[in-house]
């Protein structure tokens, strides 16, 4: 079945059901993540719509990269993937295939040869009957809690959140299938190539407004007593670093995804009095980045730090025009 074939089978089964008359219920998908999304976990990638090498979402934006056949659903970082985010079936459905045994740990560290085969990591194949499938990949290790056979109701647990397979970042990759072929739980009707104002989604009318499209989104904010690595937001360690009065620096920092080409991104931090203390201004984006750390920071004065409230804020401009901002304190 090629692409055309498949959206025509598409148009069939959304209007079929209803022209003759079917008690049957179209396909339709709950969240496969038990998190808030747009708090807890956020969409990173959506599936990528350009036939050619390049990228384009539904949206047509760059929340993708070339190929890229599903929906990521990440969390803030691997704090909160070791505490534990189930991963649920999204319809009911019995179990195909499962993988279990993948480790935790970003193939940047193992190299993409250590997963060749296994890109998926620790995985679960459910089918839907009507020949709808769904595949979810990156699963924590010995998360796996079910088994080939088993039958599935909508909501019910089948693992949790981890970074195994070919991954860096702690997520859920969900592909949604029919008759083999990929489809985007997004845009299901799009014909390859199609992007922008596509109204028909497989997500149940409740959660589509807490699906609705994001970029430019602050995955995590804060304040340190130093120059800020991603990996320690990654892991949580930057907490630990939180200024006190006796600290020689003041540093906030944020970890963004979702910027596009163009963004101006612009980091300030204040004096309890209002007075700028540090402003960090970056070049304009020249691509779109997944994701991008930024920090501004400020030496211990000689007379100490003033007790007050120190404020940050992040601002992200485009064509000369704010089109995000975010402002955050902590207090002596």
């Amino acid at each position: 079945m090629n692409l055309k074939t498949l959206s025509s089978a598409l148009l069939v089964f959304f209007g079929g059901l209803v022209a003759h008359g079917s008690a049957e219920e179209p396909f339709s998908l709950s969240l496969p993540v038990d998190c808030e999304i747009g708090k807890t976990c956020f969409v990173q990638n959506y599936v990528d719509h350009d036939p050619g090498p390049g990228r384009q979402d539904f949206r047509c934006r760059a929340m993708t990269y070339d190929g890229h056949e599903g929906t990521d659903f990440r969390v803030l970082s691997l704090v909160e993937q070791r505490a534990g985010v189930p991963v649920l079936a999204v319809a009911d459905g019995v179990v195909l295939r499962i993988r279990d045994g993948e480790p935790d740990i970003s193939f940047r560290s193992l190299g993409a040869q250590m997963v060749s085969g296994r890109e998926c990591g620790n995985a679960i194949v459910i089918d839907h009957g009507n020949n709808w499938q769904t595949q979810y990949c990156h699963l924590a290790l010995n998360s796996v809690s079910v088994r080939p056979g088993q039958k599935l109701k909508r909501g019910d647990p089948v693992g949790k959140i981890g970074l195994s397979g070919k991954t860096e970042f702690p997520h859920l990759h969900l592909s949604v299938r029919l008759n083999g072929k990929i489809v985007d739980p997004f845009a299901p009707l799009a014909e390859p190539g199609q992007c922008g104002k596509l109204t028909e989604s497989l997500w149940s009318p409740e959660i589509q407004a807490s699906l609705a499209y994001r970029s430019r989104v602050v995955l995590n904010r804060g304040f340190s007593d130093g120059p800020v690595q991603s990996n320690e937001i990654e892991t949580g360690s930057v907490v630990r670093r939180s200024p006190t009065s006796e600290s020689g620096a003041i540093v906030a920092y944020v970890r963004v995804i979702g910027l596009e080409a163009g963004d101006v991104q612009r980091l300030s931090l204040r004096h309890p009095d209002g007075t700028l203390l540090a402003d960090n201004v970056a070049q304009p984006l020249t691509k779109p980045l997944a994701q991008q750390m930024l920090y501004v920071g400020y030496r211990k004065p000689g007379d100490g730090w003033i007790a007050g409230v120190y404020e940050a804020s992040y601002i992200i401009e485009r064509d000369g025009r704010k089109v995000s901002e975010d402002v955050f304190s902590f207090r002596f």
